[in-house]
C-alpha cells in the first residue's frame, strides 16, 4: 500500500495503522486497492443487517417455516410463535430457496438450491426427524416452480433436462424420487404451473412470452390433453397470478385485459369471460392469495411503488376491512389451513424484511421475526421523497430520493443515481440496509429512478423502451440529471451512477452519454453488448429476452444493438468505472464484464474490476457482498467525494 493518508470517519490514519488483508482466493480483483482494516471496523455495523422471509405455514400447527441468514447465506428456520426463537434446520454453504412442508402431514420439507449462483436449481427433501437431505432431481438441469397437489401426494415442477432450452413438466412423489416421470414436453422457456384443480385431475399452466403477453392453458393429467383457455386476440394480454376457485369452475386471476393495469377478477372457464373486481384501483395488483376455503382473497396493490395489503370477498368481489401497514413493500402472502391467519413479509425504510401475520377475523397483526440491524437505530433512517419529472418527450417519470441529515452534512450533497434492473422492475420504498452507510456516514444522497420500461405504471409505459426505443430510457436519466441541477441541496458536480443487470447496462450507457456530468460509475453484472449478451445468455432465456431487447438475428436490429452497446462506445467514457461480476452468472455471462473492462483499458480509461468465482447474477454470499460493498465505498471516496 502507499503511505498516503486516508480518512474513513476514524480520523487520519497512516499506512501502518491501515493494515489490509489480501482478497480471498475466490475473487478475481484488478485495480482495486486492498481494503484497510480500519474501514472494515468503521463499516462493520452496516454489514450486519438481516432480513427474514415467509416460506410456509405448518399444515397442522400455527407454526411456520422462514428463510433468514445467520452465517453466509439464507437457510431454513422454524418458528413456533410470533416473536419466537428461529431454530435453524438447514446448514448448507449455498442459499436455500422455496421451502415448503408436505401438505396435510408436514413430515418433510421440499426446497430448492443451486450452486455458486448458477440458478440451475435442484429440489431436495429435508426430513425433520433425521435431519437428512435427499436430492430429488437430476443434479444437472434447471428445475423450477414446484407445486404440491392438494392431496399432498405429488409435486409438479418444470425442468430443462431434455434440451437445456425448453421447460417440460414432471410429476413426483418426493417421498420416493424413483416415481419421477415426465408429464408433458413443452416448447420454450416461459412455462410454469399456476395451480392444481381441486380434484387434482388438471393443471393450470401459464406460458410467458413477455411482460406484456402471456397465456393460460388447462392440462388434463391423465390424457395429456392441453387446452388454451385464454384465446389470442388483437391485443396481447398479460396474465399474472391464477388460481382455481373452490368448485373448480372458475379461476381467480390478474390480467391487464382491456386495462393499463393488472386487475384482479374472476375468469369463467365455461364462457371464457373475465369479470374484473378492481377496476376502481388504477394500479397493478402485484400478488394475491386465495384462502384454503376459497372464501377470501388477500391481495397487494402497487400504488406508486408502495405495497398496500387488501382483502376481498371472493364470491362477491366486495372489499373487506384490512389493516393499515407502514408505507413500504408487502409480499409473500400465505394463508394458514385455518383460513384465519394470513402471513406476509413487510419492509419499510425503517425496518428490514420481516414476517408478520394478520388474524382476518380480529384484525390483529403479529410480528413473527425481528431481524437485526447491526445495533443501529433503524427508526432514525431517512424516509424517501417521491419526485416526478417530465422527460424529453413530455412523458412523466418518477423516482425516490433519500437525503442525508442536513445538520450533520450541510451544503449541497453528492448523489448516487441508482437504476434498477429488469428492465421490467421498479425502484420502491424499501429498507436501504447497508446503503444507509452512504447516507449516514458519507453524506451522499440516493436517487432511485423509474425510467420508461419500469413496471408499475401501466402496460404502455412498459413498452416505451422496447427494441429501437432502447436509448429513450437513457435520455430519461438525463432528465433526472437536469432535476439534480435544479435542486440547491444537491451537488451537480458530484454525481455517480450505479445499477445491476439491465441497470448495469444503463449505468454504462449513462457513462457514455453523460460523461461530462458524472464523476464515476458502478456497473454490477451489466450488459455491455446486446448482441454478445443474446448469443451467450442461457438457452432457456434467449427468446424471452429477444422480445424485450430485439432479435439480433435481424440485420437492422443487429446493427442498431451493436451501435448502442457500451463496449462499442468505450472511448466516450473518460471517468472511473467499477465493474462487478459473478463468474457463474447464467443471465449476463461474465464475458460481458470482461469485454467492457478490456475496452475501457484499451482506450486508456480507469477501471476497477472484481469477479467472484462462486457467484452468479449478483453477490449472494455475505463474505463476497461485504467485500464488494467495502470496495465500493473506497471507489466512491476516491472518485465521488474528493
Amino acid at each position: 500500500m502507499s503511505s498516503r493518508y486516508l480518512a474513513f470517519g476514524l480520523g487520519l490514519l497512516t499506512a501502518s495503522q491501515l493494515f489490509a488483508a489480501p482478497f480471498a482466493d475466490n475473487l478475481v480483483v484488478e485495480g482495486v486497492p486492498e481494503i484497510p482494516e480500519a474501514l472494515q471496523r468503521e463499516v462493520g455495523r452496516y454489514l450486519e443487517f438481516r432480513g427474514a422471509g415467509m416460506s410456509d405455514w405448518h399444515p397442522t400447527k400455527r407454526e411456520m417455516l422462514i428463510a433468514t441468514r445467520f452465517a453466509d447465506v439464507p437457510q431454513l428456520h422454524y418458528v413456533k410463535m410470533p416473536g419466537g426463537a428461529r431454530t435453524q434446520l438447514t446448514f448448507s454453504p449455498e442459499s436455500i430457496r422455496g421451502g415448503s412442508f408436505r401438505p396435510k402431514t408436514g413430515e418433510f420439507i421440499v426446497f430448492a438450491q443451486d450452486t455458486g449462483g448458477s440458478e440451475f436449481y435442484q429440489y431436495y427433501r429435508f426430513d425433520q426427524l433425521t435431519g437428512q437431505t435427499t436430492l430429488l432431481t437430476d443434479g444437472k438441469s434447471r428445475n423450477t416452480g414446484a407445486k404440491w397437489s392438494n392431496s399432498g401426494k405429488e409435486i409438479v415442477y418444470g425442468s430443462t433436462r431434455r434440451t437445456g432450452r425448453d421447460i417440460d413438466l414432471y410429476l413426483m412423489d418426493p417421498a420416493d424420487p424413483k416415481t419421477d416421470r415426465k408429464l408433458i414436453e413443452l416448447k420454450g422457456g416461459g412455462w410454469g404451473v399456476s395451480d392444481w384443480s381441486p380434484d387434482d385431475q388438471s393443471l393450470l399452466l401459464y406460458e410467458y412470452v413477455s411482460i406484456n403477453e402471456s397465456y393460460l392453458h388447462l392440462l388434463d393429467i391423465k390424457s395429456g390433453k392441453m387446452e388454451l383457455i385464454t384465446p389470442k386476440g388483437a391485443q396481447p394480454v398479460a396474465y399474472g397470478g391464477a388460481k382455481f376457485s373452490k368448485d373448480g369452475r372458475s379461476l381467480i386471476i390478474t390480467a391487464d385485459k382491456d386495462s393499463e393495469f393488472q386487475r384482479l377478477g374472476r375468469y369463467e372457464l365455461a364462457t371464457k369471460t373475465f369479470t374484473p373486481y378492481t377496476s376502481h384501483i388504477k394500479w397493478d395488483v402485484d400478488e394475491f392469495e386465495l384462502s384454503k376455503d376459497g372464501k377470501t382473497i388477500a391481495y397487494i396493490t402497487n400504488e406508486d411503488g408502495a405495497g398496500i395489503l387488501r382483502l376481498m370477498d371472493a364470491k362477491t368481489g366486495k372489499e373487506l376491512k384490512a389493516p393499515k401497514l407502514p408505507i413500504g413493500t408487502v409480499s409473500g402472502l400465505s394463508w394458514h389451513e385455518n383460513n384465519r391467519d394470513l402471513a406476509f413479509n413487510l419492509s419499510s425504510s425503517k425496518a428490514p424484511y420481516d414476517v408478520y401475520s394478520l388474524d382476518v377475523k380480529s384484525g390483529k397483526v403479529e410480528r413473527w421475526t425481528e431481524s437485526e440491524t447491526g445495533g443501529l437505530d433503524a427508526s432514525q433512517f431517512p424516509e424517501p421523497e417521491m419526485i416526478r419529472v417530465k422527460s424529453f418527450d413530455g412523458l412523466e417519470i418518477s423516482g425516490f430520493i433519500y437525503r442525508p441529515d442536513a445538520k450533520k452534512f450541510p451544503g449541497p450533497r453528492p448523489v448516487i443515481v441508482y437504476i434498477h434492473g429488469g428492465p421490467e422492475s421498479q425502484s420502491r420504498p424499501r429498507f436501504q440496509a447497508r446503503m444507509n452507510y452512504y447516507l449516514n456516514e458519507m453524506g451522499v444522497a440516493l436517487l432511485y429512478t423509474n425510467v420508461r420500461g419500469s413496471a408499475g405504471y401501466g402496460k404502455t409505459f412498459l413498452t416505451l423502451d422496447n427494441g429501437f426505443k432502447r436509448e429513450d430510457s437513457v435520455k430519461d436519466i438525463g432528465t433526472f440529471l437536469d432535476w439534480i441541477d435544479r435542486d440547491a441541496k444537491l451537488d451537480k458536480q458530484r454525481i455517480a451512477v450505479m445499477g445491476g443487470s439491465y441497470g448495469g447496462y444503463m449505468t454504462l450507457a449513462s457513462m457514455v452519454h453523460y460523461n461530462d456530468r458524472l464523476r464515476c460509475g458502478n456497473d454490477i453484472v451489466g450488459i455491455s453488448n446486446f448482441v454478445t449478451f443474446l448469443n451467450n445468455t442461457q438457452d432457456y432465456r434467449r427468446d424471452l429476452r429477444r422480445v424485450e431487447y430485439g432479435d439480433e438475428r435481424d440485420p437492422k436490429m443487429r446493427e442498431f444493438l451493436e451501435k448502442i452497446s457500451p463496449n462499442r462506445n468505450a472511448n466516450k467514457i473518460k471517468k472511473p468505472l467499477f465493474v462487478v461480476q459473478g463468474q457463474q452468472d447464467p443471465r449476463v455471462p461474465y464475458t460481458e464484464a470482461e469485454q467492457m473492462v478490456e475496452a475501457i483499458r484499451k482506450n486508456g480509461g480507469k477501471v476497477w474490476y472484481m469477479m467472484a468465482k462462486d457467484e452468479g447474477h449478483g453477490f449472494g454470499k455475505k463474505k463476497n457482498a461485504d467485500t464488494q460493498f467495502l470496495a465500493t465505498i473506497m471507489f466512491l471516496q476516491e472518485n465521488l467525494l474528493k
